[in-house]
């Protein structure tokens, strides 16, 4: 019997690469709020992109050498032969379908409609896939946080990745492009990235415990939920100076969310929206990052 690990190598096709680098497109999605149209495709990804991300996960990779450069198709499909080797490839799917990947894409419309959108191409994608893989009898599919391949109807135990999808390495990743945006002074996207930093490490610590998220996009609901899973909730004979320190993070948490929905980039310019300053910005970012690391060492020390 093949090697699981190697039906990766399914992937490895101009077709499918072309979806995943953002190539492949299938209509567009209206706005209401702004006018634009959205194009139903995974965020394109430019050589330099790919290899940004080959960078991302420990593949070197250079754009241009002494003036040589290659089409977005190799570069690709170097990325995904490193990851095959590796053993990286659900940690690459995680990353290329997660919503930190759509960002740049669709942070300057309406959270409404950034969740239509971002359903709606990562289900078309992962439809398109598996129809390129339905003649060999195989099918792309998600298991939590981690990606296989396998038999269409084939039932798999999956173990838990090897490699975790939300490190701290991850969390300061974020939020050092975060605090690089508000150094040209794109505070609105820094914010966006703050609130996706929490949504990303509460869905990641609920999937650790065998459970599906509640309500995507409700960063409030989905720490309620952390809460109850790891028993956060303030105990009696519990120190009173911790009680504050976690009733500090729920307003923190409470802020970033309220600022998510009034002043980031997913809102245009209206009668809710203010002005927002570099410190207070700056404020916000870190203010997520340590929330976000103090949850996932929750979950690590519940180990």
């Amino acid at each position: 019997m093949q090697n699981k690990i190697n039906l990766y190598d399914l992937l490895r096709t101009k077709e499918i690469i072309a979806i995943l680098d953002g190539d492949t497109e299938w209509g567009q999605i209206a706005s209401s709020a702004t006018g634009e149209s959205i194009r139903v495709a995974m965020p394109y990804l430019s050589g330099r992109d790919i290899c940004a991300v080959a960078n991302k996960f420990g593949c070197p990779m250079i754009y241009e050498k002494d003036g040589e450069k290659f089409s977005r198709w190799e570069y690709f499909d170097d990325l995904l032969e490193y990851c095959i080797n590796q053993k990286k490839v659900s940690l690459l799917l995680s990353y290329l379908f997660s919503k930190e990947s759509f960002i740049e894409k669709l942070n300057r419309y309406p959270v409404d409609e950034i969740e239509t959108a971002y359903h709606q191409i990562c289900g078309t994608a992962l439809q398109n896939i598996n129809q390129l893989l339905y003649f060999g009898n195989h099918e792309l599919v998600s298991e939590g946080s981690n990606w296989i391949i396998r038999e269409i109807g084939e039932k798999i135990s999956v173990s838990a990745p090897n490699i975790k999808t939300v490190s701290h390495s991850y969390i300061r990743d974020i939020s050092n492009r975060a605090l690089d945006d508000i150094e040209r002074g794109n505070y609105d996207s820094a914010i966006t990235k703050s609130r996706t930093m929490l949504e990303e490490v509460f869905c990641y610590v609920i999937e650790d415990k065998g459970v599906a998220p509640s309500e995507s996009g409700d960063v409030k609901k989905l720490y309620t939920q952390v809460k109850d899973l790891y028993n956060m909730h303030p105990e009696q004979g519990m120190d009173k100076r911790i009680k504050e320190l976690l009733s500090g993070l729920e307003k923190i948490l409470t802020a970033i969310s309220e600022m998510r929905n009034k002043n980031s980039d997913s809102h245009g310019v209206g009668s809710k929206r203010i002005m927002i300053s570099d410190y207070h910005t700056r404020l916000m970012v870190n203010s997520a990052m340590t929330m976000s690391e103090f949850i996932l060492s929750v979950k690590e020390n519940s180990k």
